[in-house]
């Protein structure tokens, strides 16, 4: 669906709590869920454009995003274990 929220906090709601402990303890973590928060506010915001780039520039951005995703997902994992 185009300019749907995929923030950290959306994707993660049962993560919340951990996510926030992180932001205020965790420099590379903190770093990591802007640069992908970013990225989604970026998507969204060219979908809700009709998309003013190329589609492989999109889809570069949407891989990113969801690498980024996968990487901050494993790290939630690791600290609520």
């Amino acid at each position: 669906m185009l300019g749907e929220d995929h923030s950290l906090i959306h994707e993660f709601p049962e993560y919340e709590q951990v996510i926030a402990k992180l932001m205020t303890s965790d420099e590379s973590f903190t770093k990591d869920a802007k640069h992908y928060n970013a990225l989604d506010k970026e998507i969204r915001t060219l979908e809700l454009q009709g998309a003013p780039i190329g589609d492989d520039a999109m889809h570069k951005l949407k891989h990113d995003r969801a690498e980024l995703k996968d990487t901050l997902f494993e790290r939630l994992k690791a600290v609520d274990s």
